[in-house]
């Protein structure tokens, strides 16, 4: 009575995309180079913006090397783990998890 869920369920799915080989991910990133359809203006200019990149990007490196760990949260800032917004009322959250219905006004 079922054929067509028996005949389907029987079938393996086979994906139709098919990998040929090995992910390889390459060792050096392409040379950067402006978008062939930029504007001239940006292309004559994309060798200034590299060494401006290039000068800030050394700049932050080494001011990130100094990163804090810490064991406890409270041990961070407070302005790590504080949230900036009001504290939520317990109305409010069941509000809002029951859909607005628990409050009548």
């Amino acid at each position: 009575m079922h054929t067509s869920a028996r005949l389907l369920s029987e079938h393996v799915r086979k994906p139709l995309i098919s990998f040929v080989g090995k992910r390889k991910w390459p060792a050096t990133p392409n040379p950067q180079r402006p978008h062939p359809a930029a504007p001239a203006q940006y292309q004559a200019s994309f060798s200034e913006f590299l060494k401006k990149y290039e000068s800030s990007a050394n700049e932050t490196s080494h001011s990130g090397n100094a990163k804090l760990v810490y064991g406890e949260f409270w041990e961070a800032p407070s302005w790590v783990w504080q949230p900036r917004i009001r504290k939520i009322e317990d109305s409010e959250i069941d509000a809002i998890l029951s859909g607005g219905a628990s409050v009548f006004r």
